[in-house]
């Protein structure tokens, strides 16, 4: 299913997803996610199509890390997280990092991520479990968004 995804994934951008790939900056991936089995999968999914990822156990983990905020082209955000939640995380989000397009992951249905979901900035909101295509697919968008 992979192999599959990746397939998909390569040959569904035409050439704007050629010029982003001949881009000589790697897109990073950060991933925020205090499940680490999650953080590990959504890792090696994002590697296996060349991707960078930046792994984040917690919201505050997240904005304390120093190295990553001008080289982000993605967040991908758990919506409940221990201490601060992925929304909150969101809406207080420094200027510098604003502009990350952001795709929300949860495993709770709720009435309220509808709205979210029409945020300026935000991707996605995906429910978990999701298939690999389908979040590949919102990665792909987010990243030329975040190269316009």
């Amino acid at each position: 299913m992979l192999q599959t995804a990746r397939e998909e994934f390569e040959g569904g951008a035409g050439a704007q997803w050629v010029q982003l790939m001949n881009d000589p900056g790697v897109p990073i991936i950060a991933v925020v996610d205090d499940d680490a089995s999650v953080r590990e999968s959504l890792a090696g999914l994002a590697e296996s199509v060349g991707y960078e990822a930046a792994l984040f156990a917690s919201a505050e983990e997240f904005l304390q890390a120093a190295g990553h905020r001008d080289s982000l082209a993605c967040l991908i955000l758990d919506v409940r997280l221990p201490g601060m939640s992925g929304l909150d995380l969101y809406t207080q989000l420094p200027r510098s990092l604003q502009s990350i397009p952001t795709i929300f992951i949860t495993a709770h249905s709720a009435p309220e991520m509808n709205t979210w979901a029409t945020k300026p900035g935000v991707i996605a909101v995906l429910y978990k479990p999701f298939q690999p295509e389908v979040l590949l697919q919102a990665v792909r968008k987010a990243i030329i968004q975040s190269r316009a």
